[in-house]
Protein backbone atom coordinates (compact mmCIF):
# COMPACT_ATOMS: atom_id res chain seq x y z
CA UNK A 1 0.00 0.00 0.00
CA UNK A 2 1.39 3.42 -0.98
CA UNK A 3 2.39 6.05 1.57
CA UNK A 4 -0.23 8.38 0.08
CA UNK A 5 -2.94 5.90 1.07
CA UNK A 6 -1.42 5.61 4.55
CA UNK A 7 -1.54 9.39 4.94
CA UNK A 8 -5.15 9.56 3.76
CA UNK A 9 -6.05 7.01 6.41
CA UNK A 10 -4.02 9.00 8.95
CA UNK A 11 -6.09 12.09 8.16
CA UNK A 12 -9.30 10.13 8.63
CA UNK A 13 -8.17 8.57 11.92
CA UNK A 14 -6.99 11.95 13.22
CA UNK A 15 -10.41 13.46 12.51
CA UNK A 16 -12.23 10.55 14.16
CA UNK A 17 -9.96 10.64 17.21
CA UNK A 18 -10.56 14.37 17.58
CA UNK A 19 -14.31 13.88 17.43
CA UNK A 20 -14.16 11.07 20.02
CA UNK A 21 -12.10 13.31 22.32
CA UNK A 22 -14.65 16.09 22.05
CA UNK A 23 -17.54 13.73 22.63
CA UNK A 24 -15.91 12.16 25.70
CA UNK A 25 -16.40 15.38 27.66
CA UNK A 26 -20.15 15.54 26.94
CA UNK A 27 -23.04 13.44 28.11
CA UNK A 28 -25.15 14.03 25.01
CA UNK A 29 -24.78 11.42 22.26
CA UNK A 30 -24.15 13.02 18.88
CA UNK A 31 -24.97 11.17 15.68
CA UNK A 32 -22.46 12.43 13.12
CA UNK A 33 -23.38 12.25 9.43
CA UNK A 34 -20.21 12.74 7.40
CA UNK A 35 -20.36 13.32 3.64
CA UNK A 36 -17.88 11.50 1.42
CA UNK A 37 -15.57 13.57 -0.76
CA UNK A 38 -15.48 13.01 -4.51
CA UNK A 39 -12.92 10.43 -5.60
CA UNK A 40 -9.61 11.95 -6.69
CA UNK A 41 -7.14 10.53 -9.19
CA UNK A 42 -3.79 9.39 -7.77
CA UNK A 43 -0.78 8.85 -10.06
CA UNK A 44 2.46 7.41 -8.70
CA UNK A 45 5.32 6.82 -11.12
CA UNK A 46 9.07 6.87 -11.46
CA UNK A 47 12.05 6.53 -13.74
CA UNK A 48 15.26 5.15 -12.24
CA UNK A 49 18.86 4.87 -13.36
CA UNK A 50 18.53 1.06 -13.27
CA UNK A 51 17.99 -1.06 -16.38
CA UNK A 52 14.45 -2.14 -15.57
CA UNK A 53 10.80 -1.73 -16.51
CA UNK A 54 9.65 1.69 -15.26
CA UNK A 55 6.34 1.60 -13.35
CA UNK A 56 3.30 3.88 -13.05
CA UNK A 57 0.36 3.14 -10.76
CA UNK A 58 -2.99 4.91 -11.18
CA UNK A 59 -5.84 4.71 -8.70
CA UNK A 60 -8.71 6.66 -7.19
CA UNK A 61 -9.24 7.61 -3.58
CA UNK A 62 -12.17 6.04 -1.79
CA UNK A 63 -14.62 6.76 0.99
CA UNK A 64 -13.51 6.24 4.59
CA UNK A 65 -16.44 3.83 4.91
CA UNK A 66 -14.81 1.50 2.36
CA UNK A 67 -12.08 -1.03 3.26
CA UNK A 68 -8.43 -0.04 2.77
CA UNK A 69 -7.51 -1.07 -0.79
CA UNK A 70 -5.77 -0.18 -4.04
CA UNK A 71 -8.55 1.18 -6.22
CA UNK A 72 -6.77 0.71 -9.57
CA UNK A 73 -7.80 2.66 -12.67
CA UNK A 74 -7.80 0.68 -15.91
CA UNK A 75 -7.65 1.82 -19.52
CA UNK A 76 -5.31 4.80 -19.05
CA UNK A 77 -3.06 5.96 -21.88
CA UNK A 78 0.45 6.78 -20.64
CA UNK A 79 3.53 8.03 -22.48
CA UNK A 80 7.02 8.99 -21.34
CA UNK A 81 9.13 11.51 -23.26
CA UNK A 82 12.84 10.80 -22.84
CA UNK A 83 15.70 13.35 -23.18
CA UNK A 84 16.42 12.30 -26.78
CA UNK A 85 12.82 13.03 -27.74
CA UNK A 86 11.85 9.37 -27.98
CA UNK A 87 8.32 8.72 -26.71
CA UNK A 88 7.67 5.42 -24.92
CA UNK A 89 4.26 3.86 -24.30
CA UNK A 90 3.22 2.08 -21.13
CA UNK A 91 1.42 -1.26 -21.11
CA UNK A 92 -1.16 -2.16 -18.46
CA UNK A 93 0.03 -5.34 -16.72
CA UNK A 94 -2.61 -5.48 -13.97
CA UNK A 95 -5.53 -3.23 -12.93
CA UNK A 96 -4.01 0.21 -12.31
CA UNK A 97 -0.38 -0.88 -12.88
CA UNK A 98 1.44 0.12 -16.08
CA UNK A 99 5.02 -0.39 -17.22
CA UNK A 100 7.48 0.29 -20.04
CA UNK A 101 9.99 -2.03 -21.62
CA UNK A 102 13.34 -2.15 -19.82
CA UNK A 103 15.60 0.88 -20.05
CA UNK A 104 17.98 2.90 -17.89
CA UNK A 105 17.31 6.53 -17.01
CA UNK A 106 20.12 9.07 -17.47
CA UNK A 107 21.14 11.30 -14.51
CA UNK A 108 21.04 15.02 -15.20
CA UNK A 109 18.22 14.82 -17.74
CA UNK A 110 14.51 15.62 -17.87
CA UNK A 111 11.59 13.21 -18.25
CA UNK A 112 7.97 14.09 -19.01
CA UNK A 113 5.10 11.77 -18.08
CA UNK A 114 1.73 12.27 -19.81
CA UNK A 115 -1.38 10.43 -18.61
CA UNK A 116 -4.85 10.38 -20.13
CA UNK A 117 -7.74 8.98 -18.11
CA UNK A 118 -11.32 9.15 -19.40
CA UNK A 119 -10.42 11.91 -21.85
CA UNK A 120 -8.70 14.09 -19.24
CA UNK A 121 -4.96 14.76 -19.47
CA UNK A 122 -2.37 15.04 -16.70
CA UNK A 123 1.32 15.83 -17.04
CA UNK A 124 4.38 15.90 -14.77
CA UNK A 125 8.07 16.65 -15.28
CA UNK A 126 11.03 15.49 -13.25
CA UNK A 127 14.79 15.96 -13.69
CA UNK A 128 16.93 13.03 -12.57
CA UNK A 129 19.71 14.40 -10.32
CA UNK A 130 23.33 13.35 -10.58
CA UNK A 131 24.05 10.28 -8.51
CA UNK A 132 25.52 10.43 -5.01
CA UNK A 133 27.12 7.17 -3.90
CA UNK A 134 25.81 5.36 -0.83
CA UNK A 135 28.87 4.49 1.25
CA UNK A 136 27.47 2.16 3.90
CA UNK A 137 24.73 1.36 6.42
CA UNK A 138 25.67 1.26 10.08
CA UNK A 139 23.87 0.88 13.40
CA UNK A 140 23.80 3.45 16.18
CA UNK A 141 22.44 3.43 19.69
CA UNK A 142 20.89 6.42 21.45
CA UNK A 143 19.69 6.73 25.02
CA UNK A 144 16.34 8.38 25.60
CA UNK A 145 15.06 8.73 29.18
CA UNK A 146 17.39 6.00 30.37
CA UNK A 147 16.42 3.51 27.63
CA UNK A 148 18.77 2.52 24.82
CA UNK A 149 17.38 2.24 21.28
CA UNK A 150 19.07 0.97 18.10
CA UNK A 151 18.68 2.72 14.73
CA UNK A 152 20.12 2.41 11.22
CA UNK A 153 22.33 5.20 9.84
CA UNK A 154 22.83 6.00 6.13
CA UNK A 155 26.42 7.08 5.39
CA UNK A 156 27.45 9.07 2.30
CA UNK A 157 29.50 12.11 1.19
CA UNK A 158 27.41 15.06 0.03
CA UNK A 159 28.89 16.88 -3.01
CA UNK A 160 29.91 20.47 -2.17
CA UNK A 161 28.28 23.47 -3.80
CA UNK A 162 25.31 21.52 -5.24
CA UNK A 163 21.78 21.49 -3.85
CA UNK A 164 20.94 17.84 -3.17
CA UNK A 165 17.82 16.12 -1.92
CA UNK A 166 17.53 12.52 -0.79
CA UNK A 167 14.89 9.95 -0.03
CA UNK A 168 15.68 6.93 2.15
CA UNK A 169 13.44 3.95 2.79
CA UNK A 170 14.16 1.21 5.31
CA UNK A 171 12.86 -2.32 4.82
CA UNK A 172 12.90 -4.63 7.82
CA UNK A 173 11.61 -8.21 7.76
CA UNK A 174 10.18 -7.71 4.28
CA UNK A 175 8.20 -4.56 5.09
CA UNK A 176 8.97 -0.90 4.43
CA UNK A 177 9.03 0.53 7.95
CA UNK A 178 10.41 4.03 7.37
CA UNK A 179 10.41 6.56 4.54
CA UNK A 180 12.22 9.87 5.01
CA UNK A 181 13.31 12.82 2.85
CA UNK A 182 16.36 14.98 3.59
CA UNK A 183 18.12 17.95 2.00
CA UNK A 184 21.74 19.10 2.35
CA UNK A 185 21.00 22.61 3.63
CA UNK A 186 23.08 21.96 6.77
CA UNK A 187 25.33 19.20 5.38
CA UNK A 188 26.60 20.59 2.08
CA UNK A 189 29.94 18.96 1.23
CA UNK A 190 30.07 16.94 4.47
CA UNK A 191 30.44 13.31 5.41
CA UNK A 192 26.86 12.55 6.42
CA UNK A 193 25.40 9.89 8.70
CA UNK A 194 21.62 10.27 8.45
CA UNK A 195 19.88 8.32 11.19
CA UNK A 196 16.56 6.71 10.29
CA UNK A 197 14.61 6.92 13.53
CA UNK A 198 12.82 3.60 13.39
CA UNK A 199 13.52 1.47 16.46
CA UNK A 200 15.33 -1.78 15.74
CA UNK A 201 15.40 -3.01 19.32
CA UNK A 202 14.42 -6.61 18.58
CA UNK A 203 17.38 -7.21 16.27
CA UNK A 204 19.40 -10.36 16.81
CA UNK A 205 22.61 -11.61 15.21
CA UNK A 206 21.94 -12.49 11.57
CA UNK A 207 19.03 -10.05 11.13
CA UNK A 208 19.32 -7.51 8.31
CA UNK A 209 17.84 -4.24 7.10
CA UNK A 210 17.64 -2.99 3.52
CA UNK A 211 18.01 0.72 2.72
CA UNK A 212 17.06 2.26 -0.63
CA UNK A 213 19.01 5.51 -1.06
CA UNK A 214 17.56 7.82 -3.73
CA UNK A 215 18.69 11.16 -5.15
CA UNK A 216 15.53 13.13 -5.99
CA UNK A 217 14.68 16.52 -7.47
CA UNK A 218 13.37 19.48 -5.47
CA UNK A 219 9.66 19.01 -6.18
CA UNK A 220 9.82 15.33 -5.29
CA UNK A 221 11.59 16.22 -2.05
CA UNK A 222 8.80 18.64 -1.13
CA UNK A 223 6.24 15.88 -1.70
CA UNK A 224 7.91 13.26 0.49
CA UNK A 225 8.95 15.80 3.12
CA UNK A 226 5.31 16.87 3.39
CA UNK A 227 4.26 13.23 3.82
CA UNK A 228 6.79 12.88 6.63
CA UNK A 229 5.51 16.02 8.35
CA UNK A 230 1.93 14.73 8.16
CA UNK A 231 2.95 11.45 9.78
CA UNK A 232 4.96 13.15 12.53
CA UNK A 233 8.47 12.26 11.38
CA UNK A 234 10.91 14.58 13.12
CA UNK A 235 8.28 15.97 15.47
CA UNK A 236 4.56 16.11 16.26
CA UNK A 237 2.20 15.63 13.29
CA UNK A 238 1.05 18.80 11.56
CA UNK A 239 -2.51 19.38 10.36
CA UNK A 240 -3.07 16.70 7.70
CA UNK A 241 -3.05 17.98 4.12
CA UNK A 242 -2.43 16.56 0.67
CA UNK A 243 1.29 16.74 -0.22
CA UNK A 244 2.20 19.02 -3.17
CA UNK A 245 1.90 16.98 -6.37
CA UNK A 246 3.91 17.80 -9.50
CA UNK A 247 1.03 16.66 -11.74
CA UNK A 248 -1.16 19.13 -13.61
CA UNK A 249 -4.95 19.22 -13.69
CA UNK A 250 -5.55 18.41 -10.02
CA UNK A 251 -4.18 14.85 -9.85
CA UNK A 252 -2.67 13.67 -6.58
CA UNK A 253 0.58 11.72 -6.35
CA UNK A 254 4.10 12.21 -7.71
CA UNK A 255 6.31 11.46 -10.70
CA UNK A 256 9.99 11.09 -9.82
CA UNK A 257 13.07 10.59 -11.98
CA UNK A 258 15.70 9.45 -9.49
CA UNK A 259 18.90 7.53 -8.97
CA UNK A 260 18.82 4.63 -6.58
CA UNK A 261 21.30 2.48 -4.70
CA UNK A 262 20.42 -0.26 -2.24
CA UNK A 263 22.51 -1.79 0.51
CA UNK A 264 21.79 -4.47 3.07
CA UNK A 265 23.32 -4.36 6.53
CA UNK A 266 23.54 -7.60 8.50
CA UNK A 267 23.77 -7.65 12.28
CA UNK A 268 27.08 -9.16 13.31
CA UNK A 269 27.29 -7.72 16.79
CA UNK A 270 25.10 -5.01 18.28
CA UNK A 271 26.88 -1.80 19.39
Amino acid sequence: MSFLYRMMNFRIYTLLAFMVLLASGCEKVIDLKLDNADAALVIEGGVTDQNEAQIVKISRTYSFTEPNKFNGVTGAKITLTRPNGVVMNYTEVSPGKYQTSRFRGIPGTKYILDVNVDGKSYSATSIMPLKVALDSISFKQFDFFGKSNTYAAVNYIDPPGIQNQYRMTLTYKGKVEADMAEEDRFNDGNNVANVIFYKLNDLITGDSVLVDFQCIDRNVFKYFYSLGQNSGEGGPPVAPANPPSNFSNGALGIFSAYTTEKKTAVIRKLP
